[in-house]
């Protein structure tokens, strides 16, 4: 059996890497929408990461580039 040429196996692992992207991106979502909800319950977002055991710097800046992920989805898509 011969090995796969470089260049499919580049472009195999490039699809992987497109994949393992946007599996990371769409966590990275749901964990926001989690630490809205854990806002929601708990009042702050310094509640929040005392309890998870995080800084509050953390949590905010989660939040911060979701809203901005989703900011710039929302432009994107009024651009037609």
């Amino acid at each position: 059996m011969e090995p796969k040429p470089w260049r499919d196996r580049v472009r195999d692992e490039e699809e992987l890497l497109a994949q393992l992207n946007r599996a990371v991106s769409e966590a990275a979502s749901r964990r926001a929408e989690a630490l809205r909800e854990g806002v929601a319950d708990l009042g702050t977002v310094a509640a929040v990461a005392r309890d998870l055991g995080r800084s509050w710097q953390a949590v905010d800046q989660a939040l911060k580039r979701d809203q901005r992920k989703k900011a710039s989805q929302e432009d994107a898509g009024t651009t037609e």
